[in-house]
């Protein structure tokens, strides 16, 4: 054998591997995978980082509204037409898969153990991106962040906004 074929066959050798572990898929399920599938551990790592200075400072506080924003992101997205939300469902698929990560984030590291210095980084990343694709993903998971956060009236005083009164 010459260096030549040893070094092509390990090449697709590693290629395949890495190709099977991104393709292969347990045979058990997770309870949120299937048609509901609503994305909420991924909105839950990126929430505080899009929502930075937004947030309340006491953990409780901090925490209820992360969750009143995820309950209200489902329903953003329940509302949304059916080729938009295609679109968003095959992004947040590509930012939970390896792979997808690798071609979005040039990194095959989950968001999860992310920190969130390279979380902004990342999102910086595709705000000042030269592909039109990376800008509007990262327009439409920021507008869907916060007309969530934003449309729940608990957190209308951070912009010192208040609702109207309708006289009778």
């Amino acid at each position: 054998m010459n260096r030549r074929t040893f070094l092509l066959g390990a090449f697709a050798g590693t290629a395949a591997i890495a190709l099977g572990v991104n393709l292969y898929s347990p045979e058990f399920s997770l309870p949120d995978e299937g048609e509901g599938k609503d994305y909420r551990l991924l909105f839950s790592v990126l929430l505080p980082v899009m929502l930075d200075g937004a947030l309340p400072d006491v953990a409780t506080h901090k925490a209820a509204a992360q969750n009143r924003t995820l309950d209200a992101i489902k329903q953003s997205i329940a509302v949304l037409p059916d080729e938009q939300q295609a679109e968003l469902f095959e992004l947040l698929d590509m930012l939970e898969n390896r792979l997808g990560l690798l071609l979005l984030t040039s990194s095959m590291t989950p968001l999860l153990m992310r920190s969130p210095a390279e979380l902004t980084q990342m999102l910086e990343s595709w705000r000042h991106s030269y592909f039109t694709l990376l800008q509007t993903a990262y327009l439409g998971l920021r507008e869907l962040v916060m007309a969530s956060y934003y449309a729940c009236p608990e957190h209308w005083s951070r912009l010192h906004y208040a609702k109207p009164e309708l006289f009778k």
